[in-house]
């Protein structure tokens, strides 16, 4: 069986016009129409070259990607990098792990892709050598990383210790002179003249840079072999029914038009997916309150939300916002949880349940078959 699916922070996305992160797959165009014309009619216009100077000094950004792209965090470290340098600064960006997207509109003239060491690998003796590496081959005057505390805030906190050089974390307000930062519990603002490490906190400058760079790709320098005092365990894995509903990527959630308890949570094994529920379905004991989503209940974000027997009242609703794709099962098509969703089913809960295990079994077992036989 496939691993349980949890919300992964570090996974790649984008900033809406209403604040809302999420995965960009594709883009519809107006009146939910597509057409050539409409479509060329969007198209971003061709921005200018930041520079045709040959750099003389240089900014450098270090940040981790995810699945071979860069978040929103990290492409506004990049723009920031960018938006500071003079004419004859460079911006040059240090990628740890696959990156497969074009660096020139992000800003970057020079890029370094650090393929093994990715978000999964926690190797920070081999990181900090490879990013000093960096630093002696071009001197840079400023260094920009994302300040998350997922690898890149870390990275930069030690950097500060080795390289003794002036820094700031948590920056909301940066130009070419001066930064700031929150203090007094938030009530004001710190103000310091620009530092060498800054580590950038979200929001902190817009991604969307006027200009490109030149986006050249460049070689990632020798580094010798390092004594890695840290050691990897990997991730270690664990059952859907112990993660929490606020983490799970997948749920499967019984409302009351579930009668049997044991197919749902059947289902919710066999699609690697946490179990949740509606208030009915908990205040008539089905599942315990822990189980609960909803306005009284908890508040879930997951990629997949499977609602099963759910009409969808208001208070439910506002548990399920954040959800990415909503699948509803339910036998009245006037529910409101249709109105919801991206693709709804007009079945009776139970019996689909169980026609949905069965087909389910059968594609596994044909995809062991197969790859069985090609061994």
């Amino acid at each position: 069986m496939n691993p349980p699916k949890r919300i992964d922070p570090r996974r790649a996305y984008r900033v809406g016009p209403q604040g809302l992160r999420r995965i960009v797959l594709g883009e519809i165009s107006v009146n939910g129409t597509t057409s050539a014309t409409v479509e060329a009619s969007r198209r971003p216009k061709a921005k200018p070259l930041r520079t045709t100077i040959q750099p003389t000094k240089w900014h450098m950004v270090v940040a981790h990607s995810y699945r071979g792209r860069l978040d929103d965090h990290a492409r506004e470290a990049i723009a920031c990098a960018a938006i500071l340098a003079e004419p004859d600064t460079g911006v040059l960006v240090v990628v740890l792990g696959t990156f497969q997207e074009d660096p020139s509109p992000l800003g970057a003239d020079r890029i370094a892709i650090v393929d093994d060491l990715d978000w999964s690998r926690y190797e920070p003796v081999r990181e900090e050598a490879l990013v000093d590496a960096f630093i002696q081959d071009y001197c840079p005057e400023h260094i920009f990383l994302p300040d998350n505390s997922l690898g890149d805030g870390d990275l930069g906190r030690r950097l500060l210790a080795k390289q003794q050089s002036s820094g700031a974390t948590h920056v909301i307000e940066i130009d070419r002179k001066h930064i700031a930062i929150v203090w007094s519990s938030g009530n004001r603002l710190a103000c310091a003249p620009l530092p060498r490490i800054v580590l950038l906190d979200p929001g902190a400058v817009d991604a969307n840079v006027p200009f490109v760079g030149a986006g050249e790709k460049i070689a990632v320098p020798s580094t010798g072999l390092a004594s890695e005092r840290c050691v990897d365990l990997g991730l270690a894995p664990s059952k859907p029914s112990e993660i929490a509903l606020e983490e799970a990527d997948f749920i499967v959630s019984a409302g009351n038009g579930v009668h049997s308890i044991a197919t749902l949570e059947e289902l919710a094994r066999s699609l690697d997916a946490a179990v949740g529920a509606s208030r009915v379905a908990v205040d008539d004991g089905k599942l315990p309150r822990s189980k609960q989503i909803g306005a009284s209940g908890k508040t879930v974000s997951a990629t997949t939300y499977f609602a099963v027997g759910i009409s969808g009242a208001v208070q439910h609703l506002q548990g399920i916002k954040s959800c990415r794709h909503v699948i509803a099962v339910n036998r009245d098509p006037g529910a409101p949880i249709v109105k919801r969703a991206d693709l709804t089913v007009i079945a009776d809960a139970d019996e689909f349940m169980q026609a949905l295990i069965t087909r389910v079994a059968q594609a596994r077992e044909q995809t062991e078959f197969k790859s069985g036989s090609n061994g």
